[in-house]
């Protein structure tokens, strides 16, 4: 599966899409919006032990919601993987081209 384009994405979704591949790292990703997007995106499924099994395009993680609101610096890199394999980067390299940046 390839990124759809932008359309598909809500404001506030290409909002934490930007924030998550921002240069320096951003400290201040909230997991809900992280879980938003994500559904947007691919497919969430919790499991009982409370962490969620994502796919987004052909790669599919476990992620451990964090013990504060914020995602932390690893979960940032992690995301930052996991979406560009997906197609995501080119989105966003395509809002930042059109100076539509944070």
């Amino acid at each position: 599966m390839s990124a759809q384009g932008p359309d598909h994405l809500s404001s506030h979704h290409r909002d934490t899409l930007l924030r998550i591949f921002q240069h320096p790292t951003s400290h201040n990703i909230e997991w809900p919006d992280v879980l938003s997007l994500l559904e947007a995106v691919g497919s969430v499924e919790r499991q009982h032990d409370g962490k969620y099994v994502v796919t987004v395009g052909t790669e599919t993680e476990v992620l451990t919601p964090p013990k504060h609101k914020d995602i932390d610096v690893q979960q940032v890199i992690d995301l930052r993987r996991m979406l560009t394999s997906a197609g995501y980067r080119a989105i966003v390299d395509n809002f930042q081209a059109k100076g539509q940046e944070i």
